[in-house]
């Protein structure tokens, strides 16, 4: 497994080292975690050959005293560290990085912000994730998860993106520890099935709780029909839990409350259009702090 963790030294940074870090059933399966810093250009009066090579110099001692700590903390841990060094503007370099080592995982802090200051993720993460398409686990601010095997969630919706986000989930189950929790998410939206009660009580008096209960199981079965013999096929037991709700919220709720990790496919638009990531993403993004596993090719 190729894993690419941005690092600039910053406190969301060290989350991100923290957690590979962590994960120790990689060190025996061979990974190669590259750590990347990316520094702003600096001006020169003039540029002169001499000039550029001091330059560079300064910016490689700057890189190494950087990453230093982080190279440490992961050979610690038994993992093949790399380290490398750029100029430019961070989220663009580290987006072409991602796509020319065709890593498995980029895994990066994130200083998130509010919605109405409308950069959910902060704008490195917002321009990594519209610039590659790589998986991004995203950490923000609660705690990292040090279990050696860990809880996860898979978020599914029946579309393509959920069922990318389960087969990379078990192409990468090293990442996830020697015995890992699986569960399936779906979320039944609250207003269809509400539409559904009403039209079918105003034709049938009988309708009960439990054919409510019924229309939420047929429409999680139909959401997870595709995905969840993928989980009998790789021999991997998983749990069968379907929520209610908007989406967003109640998965972000769930995350917290029972998941290590969750995991879940993004419908992404462009950068113009209001959401990067789609609005199920955004939302949990917003509302969650739990690491967030984002697979962005269906």
């Amino acid at each position: 497994m190729k894993i690419l963790v941005p690092y600039d030294g910053s406190r969301h940074a060290r989350r991100a080292v923290e957690f590979v870090a962590a994960r120790t059933p990689l060190a025996g399966r061979e990974p190669t975690v590259w750590l990347l810093n990316v520094q702003p250009p600096l001006l020169v009066e003039i540029p002169t050959a001499a000039s550029r090579r001091r330059l560079a110099e300064l910016y490689a001692m700057r890189a190494d005293s950087v990453l230093r700590p982080a190279r440490r903390m992961l050979t610690r841990a038994g993992l093949d560290v790399r380290g490398t060094h750029l100029v430019g503007v961070p989220g663009l370099r580290i987006a072409r990085v991602a796509r020319s080592k065709k890593v498995d995982l980029i895994v990066m802090g994130s200083r998130g912000r509010t919605a109405a200051a409308g950069m959910l993720l902060g704008s490195v993460a917002s321009t990594v994730l519209v610039h590659c398409d790589n998986p991004v686990l995203l950490l923000r601010d609660g705690e990292v998860p040090r279990a050696e095997s860990l809880r996860v969630g898979v978020a599914v919706d029946g579309s393509a993106y959920g069922e990318a986000a389960v087969r990379w989930t078990l192409a990468h189950l090293d990442l996830f520890g020697l015995r890992p929790k699986f569960e399936l998410l779906h979320v039944v939206r609250e207003l269809p099935l509400q539409t559904k009660t009403l039209l079918a009580n105003l034709t049938d008096m009988s309708f009960t709780q439990e054919k409510v209960r019924a229309l939420r199981r047929k429409e999680y079965e139909r959401a997870v029909r595709s995905t969840l013999p993928l989980f009998a096929q790789a021999s991997v037991p998983v749990k069968k839990m379907d929520l209610t709700g908007e989406a967003g919220e109640q998965l972000a709720a769930y995350a917290r409350r029972n998941l290590d990790v969750l995991v879940m496919g993004s419908h992404g638009q462009g950068m113009f259009k209001a959401a990067v990531l789609g609005s199920v993403a955004t939302r949990v993004a917003a509302r969650c702090a739990t690491p967030l596993i984002l697979i962005r090719r269906a």
